[in-house]
């Protein structure tokens, strides 16, 4: 069987991190969307998104297919019906498809299906801040899925630990006199990474292969940390897809940050209203500030942003991509795609020398900036320019 992740209706309500990549490429827990269900099926997928991330995510449809929408985290309920879908048969929750079966080439009328209904349980990602807020399970089920009849290595004894058992490190790890407390949810430590000394964590807490916790960092429960990434100073209930940094003091809390993303130094997140309101956060559907119906919610910020050192950011911040934030004060809390500036003022980042940066950045890890992540770049400047309006006049 050929199975095919789609976007569904909820790729809007996940911008800015959909800008440039399909929702099945969104980390959350341990793992990315896509990950957890290759893992879960035993098979690769591929994904229906864009037109134009298609260059970068193509589909690939055999005769028999399919299609599961990438919103939907798996469980073994869920697997073990998409697995015996048959011809004309469709998984619904409420009036969400949620999976279906269909051939090579042929049109899908949803009236002509047998339609099996599911309940998600919750376990949905349709906001940018469910995100965060559904990380730490999130962890703690991608944990038990890729531990399972697995052993740890072997964590020195310099470094203090408590539940042992609730922590998983992977093979090439360097971690000495840190503090590991997993009473509370597991601590995964992937392929090559690093924790440095004086390092405090707590579960549930992932970090991807060859990223590095500097001195003395101190991370609270729900925290993901991607592949090739650094992280310092005090993070809580975030989630850094990959390649992005936080690599200074600073305070950083319930908030994502996309890829190549860096941090400066001694920048601080508030993700808590100073009257305890309920946070709203800017919606790419509405043009307006929708409810999150959560307390506390910091940073949302799209691949190949950054900011200078000392910046501040209010609470439920959205950032788009390639945007570069610096200076003193707060600024906007909806700062557009490709925008250069702060609280005094907003002008439009150029493409070229906004791709100029990406190359750099990209090339220090040894990846190559393409065609396609050109096409991707230049695609979101155009469809983002109306936002940028307010201050290109």
């Amino acid at each position: 069987m050929n199975y095919i992740l789609f976007d569904g209706a909820s790729r809007n309500g996940l911008l800015p991190f959909t800008y440039t990549r399909p929702v099945a490429e969104i980390r959350i827990g341990i793992l990315t969307i896509r990950e957890k269900w290759e893992k879960w099926l035993g098979f690769t997928t591929s994904t229906v998104t864009e037109s134009y991330l298609s260059g970068k995510f193509p589909m690939v449809e055999l005769e028999d297919n399919i299609m599961i929408n990438a919103s939907y985290l798996p469980t073994r309920e869920l697997v073990t019906i998409i697995k015996g879908l048959k011809e004309h048969q469709a998984v619904f929750d409420k009036e969400e498809p949620v999976a279906f079966f269909v051939k090579e080439g042929a049109e899908v009328d949803f009236d002509m299906y047998e339609k099996i209904t599911f309940s998600a349980d919750g376990m949905i990602v349709k906001n940018t801040w469910d995100i965060f807020s559904k990380n730490g399970q999130a962890i703690t089920d991608d944990f038990a899925l890729l531990t399972k009849g697995r052993k740890s290595q072997k964590i020195s004894e310099t470094n203090n630990v408590i539940a042992a058992e609730n922590v998983f490190v992977e093979e090439g790890v360097t971690m000495e006199y840190a503090t590991l407390n997993a009473s509370k949810g597991p601590v995964y430590i992937g392929k090559n990474a690093q924790v440095m000394e004086g390092s405090l964590i707590r579960g549930p807490f992932s970090l991807g292969e060859h990223s590095v916790v500097k001195m003395g960092a101190k991370i609270y429960s729900g925290t993901t940390v991607g592949p090739y990434c650094k992280i310092a100073g005090e993070v809580n209930n975030s989630v850094l897809f990959g390649y992005a940094n936080k690599g200074h003091e600073g305070y950083l809390g319930n908030s994502v940050l996309g890829e190549w993303c860096n941090i400066g130094a001694d920048t601080n997140v508030s993700n808590l209203k100073n009257n305890y309101a309920e946070v709203r956060l800017w919606s790419y559907e509405t043009e307006g500030f929708a409810k999150t119906g959560l307390q506390f919610c910091g940073l949302m910020m799209g691949d190949h942003s950054k900011c200078g050192i000392n910046t501040m950011f209010n609470t439920g911040t959205v950032i788009g991509v390639s945007a570069n934030i610096f200076g003193s004060g707060f600024p906007r809390n909806f700062i557009p795609s490709f925008s250069w500036g702060g609280h005094s003022g907003f002008v439009t980042y150029v493409t070229k020398k906004a791709m100029e940066v990406a190359k750099i950045v990209m090339a220090r890890r040894e990846v190559n900036f393409d065609e396609e992540d050109k096409k991707i770049l230049e695609h979101i400047f155009e469809e983002t320019q109306h936002w940028r309006k307010s201050y290109e006049s």
